[in-house]
């Protein structure tokens, strides 16, 4: 199994969805949105724009031509990898004690690819150095209207969803700061969100679904929160290739030769994207400090 691995192994589409399956559990734009499948080589969501309003017809009258605007939207996946050191006893180990350390480092990099697609999503920027990426470029949340946080989060949460215009939201991406922001919000001295008190996280917000994540604020410690259309204006995917390898020699991370250290690196890589139909579906809250 050991030296199986460390040729590389592409993990079979069961073994993918599985892993894809955990990241809804630590990803606000997986639990808001949809998934949608993500060929290698990219793919082209066609969206129609539709300017005006349907027509009254008259029997044998003229029927008068609409206006309609169709523009493709692209997805392109992104390589995204993780990679970490462990003693090199681990190519000596048993299988089963091996297939354990595995497992809970696919755990681990479901966890942080769902970290990282927020992070990237949201802000624009590499996850690991949070600064920009010119891979991202302006296919991010940021770019959208932007509503300055005053002292009344229901207010910035009403003036975000008049922002979207004809849209109306289907989900809320709210950080840390911005649910506590809702929990300790009072009107005569009650308690109007008290179900987002002391962290917690609801999923709910006035017949809405909502996340409370820390990736809404990792990237922009401005951010508060994000409200768009996320069921329909935003999709995400993965293509089915995701590796896994070990490496037992050379210096792939920059930390030193492998066998002088007498460790071995676990690397495992995948592929993902997303789109943003159209920016006018979002709007989000900043703080104005």
């Amino acid at each position: 199994m050991a030296n199986k691995t460390s040729a590389g192994t592409k993990f079979s589409p069961e073994t993918t969805k599985e892993m894809f399956s955990k990241v809804k559990d630590h990803s606000s734009l997986v639990r808001l949105s949809k998934q949608t499948p993500l060929p290698f080589s990219g793919t082209d969501i066609f969206t129609f724009s539709l300017d005006g309003e349907v027509s009254i017809v008259g029997e044998g009258e003229q029927k008068p031509a609409g206006s309609a605007t169709i523009a493709p939207v692209q997805m392109r996946p992104l390589k995204v990898l993780y990679q970490h050191r462990v003693s090199d006893e681990f190519m000596r180990c048993s299988e089963e004690k091996a297939l354990n350390i595995l497992d809970a480092f696919n755990d681990g990099f479901a966890k942080k690819i769902a970290a990282g697609l927020d992070i990237m999503a949201f802000h624009g920027v590499n996850p690991a150095t949070l600064t920009a990426s010119d891979k991202i470029g302006q296919n991010h949340l940021d770019t959208v209207k932007a509503i300055t946080y005053a002292d009344n989060p229901e207010n910035a949460l009403n003036d975000a969803v008049a922002a979207m215009g004809d849209y109306q939201p289907t989900g809320y991406a709210l950080s840390k700061t911005f649910g506590a922001y809702l929990g300790n919000y009072k009107e005569n001295g009650v308690s109007q969100y008290p179900e987002f008190k002391l962290g917690a996280n609801p999923g709910n917000l006035g017949g809405t679904v909502c996340d409370v994540n820390t990736t809404v604020s990792k990237g922009n410690d401005k951010a508060l929160a994000y409200v768009g259309d996320f069921a329909t204006a935003f999709k995400w995917g993965y293509a089915d290739d995701v590796k896994m390898e070990v490496i037992q020699y050379g210096d792939p991370d920059g930390q030193g030769d492998l066998k002088r250290t007498n460790e071995v690196v676990i690397r495992a890589e995948a592929y993902i994207g997303w789109a943003i139909l159209d920016p006018k579906a979002f709007a989000r809250v900043v703080s104005g400090e």
